[in-house]
């Protein structure tokens, strides 16, 4: 599908479906911005269920299209995929490029407000509200069957952004996910950069500390799958923390501990299967 808001970069056949990548002038980043779709062979025929992947730490729009093995399993249950870009990219803000855990490619799906990051990096609402919009009026995603998910930095994406913008995702689902990121180095480092010092405004990113004051805001359940032999386990991840809101506030939860898996790929493309039909059963019509 080729519109007039959207270039299309290349695109390939793949499982009966459509993998295409696009690039756009971004109202919402100020800057052009580059992502993935994989169009399931329903989507010729009617609009069908859309699922958001926010990825991880240095990843881009093709990371997850590459290496997850997704397609052919959403082909099967008619599922659009989209993939964003991790941060915008040329945003010339000094020392955006100097650390590969903040700035480039390190956007942590939140708004800014902290210059010179705000003018830029504005991704909770380019995925939210660009990137929604984009999915479900230029290409062929149902906004009533919309979910989200994500790997680390990318499922502390999807934890926070489902919670935000209950009025736009169904379903929810993490991989490894940052769960506490005002707990850990890495969202201690990100929050301070484009949020100041201020620990409130910091909890309003932070998955359990948002399901923590909720009731139940996801009844028919979250899935999170974690590897056991993960190298960012004990610093960086805290899975207890979001089980723990979780409880509090009465949210059903998956929380699948995996012995001998790690941070990686090889992880997340052995439980892709299972996360994709989680979703599909969430988001029938």
């Amino acid at each position: 599908m080729t519109t007039d808001t959207l270039e299309v970069i290349s695109r390939h056949r793949c499982f009966g479906g459509t993998q295409t990548f696009y690039r756009h002038d971004s109202s919402v980043i100020g800057l052009p911005m580059q992502f993935s779709v994989f169009l399931p062979p329903q989507a010729e025929q009617d609009r069908v269920p859309v699922l958001f992947y926010l990825a991880g730490l240095t990843c881009t729009e093709e990371t997850f299209m590459i290496k997850a093995g997704a397609q052919r399993r959403a082909a099967e249950l008619g599922i659009m995929l989209v993939t964003p870009d991790t941060s915008p990219r040329g945003a010339g803000a000094p020392g955006e490029d100097d650390d590969w855990d903040f700035g480039t490619g390190a956007g942590f799906y939140l708004d800014a407000n902290r210059e010179p990051w705000a003018r830029h990096y504005r991704m909770e609402s380019y995925v939210a509200r660009e990137l929604f919009d984009l999915a479900t009026t230029e290409l062929p995603g149902d906004p009533q069957r919309a979910g989200i998910f994500g790997h680390s930095m990318g499922g502390h994406g999807a934890l926070v952004l489902a919670q935000r913008h209950r009025d736009r995702y169904r379903s929810v689902s993490a991989f490894a996910p940052i769960a506490a990121p005002t707990q850990c180095p890495w969202g201690e480092k990100a929050f301070t950069g484009y949020l100041g010092e201020d620990r409130s405004a910091w909890a309003e990113y932070d998955a359990s500390a948002l399901m923590a004051k909720s009731s139940c805001p996801f009844p028919e359940g979250i899935l999170v799958d974690q590897g056991l032999a993960d190298n960012f386990l004990e610093k960086q991840l805290n899975p207890e923390a979001f089980e723990q809101a979780c409880e509090k506030a009465g949210q059903p939860l998956t929380l699948r501990r995996h012995e001998g898996y790690d941070h990686g790929y090889y992880f997340i493309s052995t439980f892709m299967g299972d996360h994709l039909e989680f979703h599909a059963e969430r988001l029938k019509a």
